[in-house]
């Protein structure tokens, strides 16, 4: 810990003064006015915020606090005052009270890369390696850092990657749906009949039907060392929308397991055996595992690419034809693209190979999105993705054509950052999900709102 503690206080200390702004003008106070017993002495809140900054810069912290208590009274300088009051509570062990501070400072002004990079030491004297690994990335891609604060940081965040040992992300919520069938929007379809296509009003059972549910989705990762470079790494992740009655409600557990492999400072591969069941209705909807493949590099800039194949055997609880192997593999690059802001961009392919030829297939696609924080303590996310899926053989009730989808989705997500409970805070999510395809029971339209709560970093 000493180690780490010291490269993150050198890569701070690099920079200018405690101070975040530019120095300010420290002029001399006006005459002093004096009577029989006292002398009092005017100053400007430049000469005070001054005078604070001074006394901070010396560690003569208790000294320096009635000052920036002052300065609460000049709302101008505001940031500066949050940022040495931050400053004199990480030097003092006040990690709490020095956390809330840096995030008030950026809540407004997510720009400020001093700010953040004091956060992100502060988090991670805190423990809380995944937080700090997360701000000092995006304090890195700040272009006005000297070569050797960039340099510090990249060591730093591959020691805190190594000490990282247990995450755990919450996110539940209030989600109306106008789909939760996931049905078609068709009214009727053509179904085969002796080589008659005869029209069918479809069941209203049969076709999408909206409802409002309770949605949870649990993700949680532990590494451990085994040895030298090789962690283990087991990762859940659980998913859970629950809606009035039992015909609609879908639950989902994921468990992997297997070695991390650091190949080298910005090289790593997981393999990862895979454990999964899905409940759908109150029944049983398939039950399954598999293998994983995973590769990540991190450039020294501070981006990422992502590479993952994996291979899944599933047994249907509904009908045999959907059980079989499902293949696929993605790349995903991530970049830093402003100073609070992420984008990426992603492809993928799938293969599945089931007992039945009607509904084996396979589907290419791709997904682009940002993701980051703004003034005014709010936090986005826009995403938008299409593929393009194809049947191997016709359902011949329906068609004498193998069914092909044009699949359309897209996703913004906000949320208020400033304000938190527990560690989490309010979000709203929009999804949109279309289906465009070759048969008409399978069109669909599907928009969810969910009301929650999501822990940001």
């Amino acid at each position: 810990m000493r180690k780490l503690a010291g490269l993150v206080g050198m890569a701070t200390a690099m920079l200018a003064s405690p101070a975040m702004a530019d120095t300010v003008n420290a002029a001399t106070p006006a005459a002093p006015h004096c009577t029989a017993t006292q002398c009092t002495y005017q100053v400007t809140a430049e000469q005070l915020l001054a005078e604070a900054d001074r006394l901070v810069s010396l560690h003569q912290f208790d000294d320096a606090a009635p000052l920036l208590k002052a300065l609460e009274a000049t709302p101008k300088f505001a940031m500066e005052r949050r940022f040495l009051q931050g400053y004199s509570a990480v030097e003092q062990g006040q990690l709490d009270q020095a956390i809330g501070l840096f995030r008030a400072i950026l809540v407004d002004h997510p720009e400020q890369t001093r700010v953040r990079l004091e956060l992100a030491r502060a988090l991670q004297m805190k423990g809380k390696y995944g937080s700090a690994d997360h701000h000092f990335r995006l304090a890195q891609e700040d272009k006005d850092l000297p070569d050797e604060v960039v340099r510090s940081i990249r060591t730093t965040r591959g020691l805190l990657r190594d000490r990282r040992s247990f995450d755990l992300t919450v996110d539940v919520g209030l989600a109306p749906d106008s789909n939760i069938t996931n049905g078609t929007n068709a009214e009727s379809v053509d179904v085969n009949f002796g080589g008659f296509m005869i029209p069918l009003t479809l069941n209203p059972a049969a076709r999408q039907r909206s409802g409002i549910g309770q949605s949870m989705v649990v993700s949680s990762s532990y590494r451990t060392r085994l040895s030298g470079r090789t962690k283990l790494l087991v990762e859940t992740d659980g998913q859970a929308t629950n809606y009035q009655g039992k015909a609609s409600d879908d639950f989902a557990l994921q468990f992997a397991a297997g070695p991390e492999i650091q190949l080298s400072e910005n090289n790593r591969l997981t393999v990862q055996g895979l454990g999964l069941q899905r409940w759908y209705g109150g029944k049983s909807a398939s039950t399954g595992g598999g293998a994983r493949l995973g590769f990540q590099h991190d450039f020294e800039s501070g981006h990422r690419l992502g590479l993952n194949v994996d291979a899944r055997y599933a047994k249907s609880g509904f009908a045999d034809a959907y059980t079989g192997w499902s293949l696929s593999a993605q790349a995903a690059y991530e970049r830093v693209i402003a100073a609070s802001m992420i984008g990426y961009v992603s492809i993928y392919g799938r293969r599945e190979l089931l007992n039945s030829r009607s509904y084996s297939g396979h589907e290419i696609g791709t997904n682009v999105g940002i993701m980051g924080d703004l003034p005014k303590g709010i936090s986005i996310g826009l995403s938008a993705g299409v593929s393009r899926a194809a049947y191997d053989a016709p359902l011949p009730l329906f068609s004498a054509d193998p069914r092909k989808d044009w699949r359309y989705n897209a996703r913004a997500q906000i949320g208020l950052r400033s304000l938190r409970l527990w560690g989490f805070s309010p979000s709203v999510t929009y999804d949109f999900n279309r289906t465009d395809s070759s048969l008409a029971l399978y069109k669909s339209d599907r928009h969810r709102v969910r009301f929650g709560f999501a822990r940001y970093f």
